[in-house]
């Protein structure tokens, strides 16, 4: 219990003047005559206890997910094709050329490393293998790390469907493994120049969206992966995304924007790309708190913050998170939950 009452309505009305005669006279050097008070219509909000969930806005770039470079294993030779940047290419695609002999894209984390023909040592390099050749149509049989008659079958027919010859034979540098589907981003050089074997040819993404932001490093701690994140992208609807990963900033800007760098992953169209986007990062919850909205703080002569209750009463509150997506504001003071605290009227 309140152990002081509210001031009387005259003697508020009062100190009141005299505050806007002190104003007037620092700011101007006289008192401002003839200018009544602005009057302030109120409404009233109740306190309550929750949760308040602290949010920053951090701007992005949306674009797509992951960096993987394509070095040619193959026998040097001239580049004669490639893909054009911004092509996606699935199980089995072309990915570029060297001496009229294609690259084809398969699926796989392992990367390859060596020819994969009848009597190549078991590998799980061959359960991949026969994992795409299951996906294309073409029966390996059992998918395992063996490399059977049954995969060679399989093999010859695969690469008849390419119009090469109908042979058991993957020779290294004919295909090459990556984990995801790819998007071509840029190629490290141009169709007609020479490619030395174990050389970079291109660059390639993911086709997941992601937007990419720079994080600093005091914030860090509360942006998790798994993270149910609202995101903007410029000219769109706000969709929801996922915080993917939180990693230290790997980029070629020398000092470093920030420290981190946090990717969400997102859904939208295709055809948007390289555009900014903002995101609602969460960087501390905390529960079962006391809450009031943010306009019903009010400056304390002197620092600090006050409310004002439904009854006139003045009382000193401490801030703690603040939530600008809901406006609300947790509090400490002597207050009790269901009160009700003046804010200006909507």
């Amino acid at each position: 219990m309140r152990r002081w009452k509210p001031l009387r309505l005259t003697t508020m009305t009062a100190i009141l003047a005299a505050a806007v005669v002190a104003v007037g006279m620092a700011v101007l050097g006289k008192p401002r005559v003839n200018t009544p008070a602005a009057q302030v219509t109120t409404a009233t909000a109740a306190v309550v206890r929750g949760t308040v969930t602290e949010r920053i806005v951090v701007t992005g770039v949306l674009g797509f997910g992951g960096t993987y470079p394509v070095a040619h294993q193959g026998p040097p030779g001239i580049l004669t094709a490639a893909a054009k940047p911004g092509t996606v290419l699935g199980r089995g695609d072309i990915l570029y050329a060297v001496a009229n002999r294609p690259v084809r894209l398969l699926i796989g984390e392992i990367p390859a490393y060596r020819d994969l023909a009848p009597g190549v040592a078991d590998g799980p390099d061959v359960a991949q293998l026969e994992q795409n050749l299951a996906v294309l149509g073409f029966d390996p049989g059992r998918v395992d790390t063996l490399f059977t008659s049954t995969t060679a079958a399989a093999v010859r027919k695969l690469r008849q469907s390419w119009g090469l010859p109908p042979t058991g034979n993957l020779p290294l540098g004919s295909f090459h493994f990556s984990g995801v589907p790819l998007r071509v981003a840029r190629f490290q050089t141009v169709i007609g120049m020479e490619v030395p074997t174990g050389e970079v040819i291109l660059s390639a993404t993911s086709t997941d969206r992601v937007v990419t932001a720079p994080l600093a490093a005091d914030r860090r701690q509360g942006v998790k992966p798994g993270d149910r994140v609202p995101v903007t992208v410029t000219g769109l609807p706000a969709v929801e995304g996922t915080v993917l990963r939180v990693e230290p900033y790997a980029g070629a800007e020398d000092p470093p924007p920030a420290p981190f760098t946090v990717t969400v992953g997102v859904e939208v169209p295709a055809g948007v790309e390289d555009v900014p986007a903002q995101m609602a990062l969460t960087t501390a919850v905390r529960r079962d708190v006391l809450l009031v909205p943010v306009v019903a703080l009010l400056a304390r002569p002197g620092g600090g913050y006050q409310v004002r209750l439904a009854s006139g009463e003045l009382v000193p509150v401490r801030p703690g998170l603040f939530d600008n997506t809901a406006g609300t504001v947790e509090v400490t003071g002597d207050l009790d939950e269901g009160e009700l605290v003046e804010v200006p009227a909507s």
